[in-house]
């Protein structure tokens, strides 16, 4: 091979695309590795910080540790080569190492700092070991070029080029990879990239590279204290508040925009792929602008003085403009024209910054960098410190500042992050300032100031209504509360005629409407009745907490556990319907669990006689693995002998494809399960599954006798409210069940933990308006079932008749 002095400079190219090709199976590893971890320690905000800080802590400890471990005499792009492989070998290892791991830990989970210290440990054994691999990549090709002004932009040109793989692999994972197949495909898919990566590397390791003597000679780490920039520490600090303010703003950003676009994990895949965009076209452009300036600390500085204005434009359209902009998602005819509505409004607030941002990271290089380091150490520490920053702005602001001040404190902070990184980059110059810059600089700090006094709020209508804001009519509702947790921002309103709504992730998720009302007082009283004399209760989810506010009115039972995921809702929402749900948290049978149904349930010892599953809607990001059919599993685990699961599903906001999922999971654990409908003028509206640890057998005529008697004089009020005058009135929402239902179920997807395939269902359908199709084709099988519901002649005469069925 052509080993002239030349030759190096054309293999950059090529090893900017293998770099490339680096980000983009580290993307597709990152959402595999974080969507398993959740399974097992769960997805609450303080679990999500655990994976996070674990994910980029070992990104921060490769990069600053190869280089010291490495010897920079080592052929850089061998280094590279291998630290592929290993990415690769151990990728593939996470998917059978996690099976083995979830037993272990099931069995010594707590709570508190016992049970997070665990959760640590799990995520350390998982993501360490790949991470840290990944995090000494960019300082393993950080030696192949010189420390010299075009060396250095070629180091800049690498972390766009890495960032644009990234965007490759989120899109090629959220959109293909996940959707058609599962974690395990797309994780042999980023190990194929990370080999083909690793040969590429070696075939052209054999290229004769820069003098490695130079990296170790006069001035260098190795040798000797290296030349250093003047006041070092204060880029660092710059480039550091520089990665605080990025994730910072990507934790913000996410939250805003999926309430206006909807919670999808496609509407998550397109921010993150617009943010590395904007860092990939900034890297680029700070690479090319870094090899001709002569202080580029001035320009790092100048372009955090341009973030603080651009985080206020990003402010400015996500509360006050892009919320209001006139569309009706109803009106959409497919998903693929939502995803470009929704692409260009993620563009507009998000490129900007993110652009400036990625510029930062090149400019921060080349104001540290001198003749004669090792460029692997000049990287590794920029890339340390900015992960610093940046695992310090995702945790701090998602667990502290947004539920403490709110997301507009947070964009305030957001702006005083970026002026104090400012004033690191420029002010402490041995050359001292010039007058007009230090004019300049008084004049956009001034101008920042500015910005946080104007700075506006997120109008609690976005929280309230999310996509469908444009079509609410202002004075519909009046607000009574309007929060930002730590998991969900929730807010609950009133309409004129005195209906109460409580609204997360930007919909109507429980209401005092009839309609509503009547779903979740049938979470309630449909598993209890039917199981007879429940003693224990676990109810998921607390929604307006009608559902668990039904159990408080059985005598005979004796506990009741409320897994609820947001502190908020028990705390503040549910208290707002202390009519309808009886003012629960009064009784003293109710034990309130703040962590994720899936992990506590994973975790629990207890098993119960009632498990009442009231989920978010399975479109919302992380709401399948509460549908997956071992999570069906799990909860069947937790049964006593004869016990009882429910299971809400939603015909409304869904497709045929998604309804058959969803119940030929549920009936894949419950072969004997049944359908109990709530429907909507003769329309489909939702439904309760109900499935039995035993042989399911309702006696009608011991039922009514039951809600005659004086122990159950309020059970029969509740249910009456809801227009269920006896217990004929209640079987006469049976819907169908499993045996019936297997020709229509016959090849639907069956969700699992391994592919979450609701999420992807349920997202593509989620304007979708087939519930009435859903509903007929589903009631279109309806037999009824002597061997299920017996009584009196003259009660299951009545009972077929107003099912439709007394002529069949």
């Amino acid at each position: 091979m052509d080993s002239s002095p030349s030759t190096p400079r054309r293999v950059l190219p090529l090893i900017l695309v293998l770099f490339a090709g680096s980000g983009c199976a580290a993307l597709i590893y990152e959402i595999v590795w974080l969507q398993l971890l959740q399974l097992v320690i769960g997805s609450t905000a303080v679990s999500m910080a655990v994976l996070l800080g674990t994910y980029m802590g070992g990104l921060c400890l490769g990069s600053v540790f190869l280089p010291r471990l490495v010897s920079a005499r080592r052929n850089p792009l061998r280094v590279y080569a291998l630290l592929e492989l290993g990415v690769g070998a151990i990728g593939v290892a996470v998917l059978f190492v996690l099976p083995k791991i979830v037993p272990l830990y099931s069995a010594n989970a707590g709570h508190g700092l016992p049970g997070l210290l665990v959760r640590g440990a799990v995520a350390a054994v998982c993501l360490l070991p790949p991470t840290v691999l990944m995090g000494a990549t960019l300082p393993a090709l950080a030696r192949w070029v010189e420390t010299t002004p075009r060396g250095v932009s070629w180091l800049g040109f690498f972390y766009g080029g890495n960032t644009a793989g990234a965007v490759g692999g989120c899109l090629l994972a959220g959109f293909y990879l996940l959707r058609v197949h599962d974690m395990a495909t797309a994780t042999f898919a980023a190990a194929a990239i990370n080999g083909t990566v690793a040969v590429l590397a070696l075939a052209l390791s054999s290229v004769k590279r820069p003098d490695p003597a130079r990296a170790e000679g006069g001035g260098t780490d190795a040798a000797g204290p290296p030349a250093t920039a003047p006041a070092a520490w204060s880029i660092y600090l710059a480039i550091g508040l520089s990665g605080l303010s990025a994730l910072a703003a990507e934790v913000v950003w996410t939250r805003l925009l999926s309430l206006m676009m909807g919670a999808t994990v496609y509407t998550f895949s397109i921010i993150l792929a617009v943010f590395l965009t904007g860092l990939a076209i900034g890297s680029g452009a700070g690479s090319s602008l870094s090899r001709r300036l002569k202080n580029p600390r001035l320009a790092l500085g100048a372009a955090q003085l341009l973030l603080a204005a651009a985080i206020a434009w990003a402010a400015t359209l996500i509360a006050r403009s892009l919320p209001f902009w006139p569309i009706n998602p109803a009106l959409t005819p497919g998903p693929w024209i939502g995803f470009q509505l929704d692409l260009v409004r993620s563009f507009l607030p998000i490129l900007p910054a993110a652009v400036l941002w990625g510029a930062s990271f090149p400019l921060a290089l080349a104001g540290l960098a001198r003749p004669g380091q090792d460029g692997g150490r000049l990287v590794g520490r920029v890339y340390a410190a900015n992960t610093i920053g940046a695992i310090v702005g995702a945790i701090g602001f998602s667990l502290v500042v947004i539920p403490s001040l709110g997301t507009r404190q947070a964009g305030r902070l957001m702006i005083g992050a970026a002026v104090l990184a400012a004033l690191a980059a420029i002010v402490p110059n041995r050359k001292g300032l010039r007058l007009g810059t230090g004019a300049a600089l008084a004049a956009g700090t001034a101008v920042a100031l500015l910005l946080l006094a104007v700075l506006p709020a997120v109008p609690w209508q976005l929280i309230a209504y999310g996509r469908y804001l444009p079509t609410r009519t202002v004075d519909e509702y009046k607000l009574l509360f309007a929060g930002e947790g730590m998991n969900s921002s929730v807010a609950v309103t009133e309409m004129k005629d005195g209906t109460r709504n409580f609204h997360v992730s930007g919909r109507v998720e429980a209401s005092s409407a009839a309609q509503d009302m009547r779903v979740q007082r049938m979470l309630g009283h449909v598993p209890a009745l039917f199981h007879g004399d429940p003693k224990s209760v676990l109810v998921v989810g607390c929604g307006a907490g009608v559902t668990v506010g039904s159990f408080v009115l059985y005598p005979g039972i004796q506990r009741i556990v409320l897994c609820e995921i947001e502190p908020l809702i028990p705390k503040v929402v549910a208290r707002f319907f202390g009519p309808q749900n009886y003012d629960f948290q009064k009784d003293p049978r109710v034990e309130i669990v703040y962590d994720d149904a899936r992990h506590y349930i994973l975790t629990t010892k207890e098993k119960f006689d009632v498990i009442t599953s009231d989920p978010i809607h399975p479109w919302i990001k992380g709401s399948a693995t509460l549908y997956t059919r071992e999570y069906v599993e799990l909860c069947k685990s937790r049964l006593n002998p004869g016990g009882v699961v429910a299971q809400w599903v939603p015909f409304y906001e869904s497709t045929v494809a998604t309804v058959k999922s969803e119940l030929a999971t549920f009936f894949g654990v419950f072969a004997d399960g049944t359908v109990w409908s709530n429907d909507l003028s003769g329309e489909g509206y939702d439904v309760v599954l109900i499935g039995r640890s035993g042989p399911a057998k309702i006696d009608l005529d011991v039922l009514q006798a039951r809600l005659d008697s004086e122990d159950y004089k309020r059970v029969a009020a509740s249910i009456h409210d809801v227009g269920f005058r006896s217990g004929s009135d209640l079987l006469a929402t049976y819907g169908g069940r499993a045996a019936d239902l297997q020709p229509w179920l016959a090849g639907a997807e069956i969700n699992r933990d391994r592919n979450l395939r609701l999420q992807y269902l349920a997202g593509m359908g989620l304007n979708s308006r087939e519930s009435g199709r859903t509903y007929d084709e589903m009631v279109s099988y309806l037999r009824f079932p002597d061997d299920l519901i017996t009584g009196s002649p003259d009660r299951i005469r009545a009972l077929k008749k107003a099912l439709g069925l007394d002529k069949k």
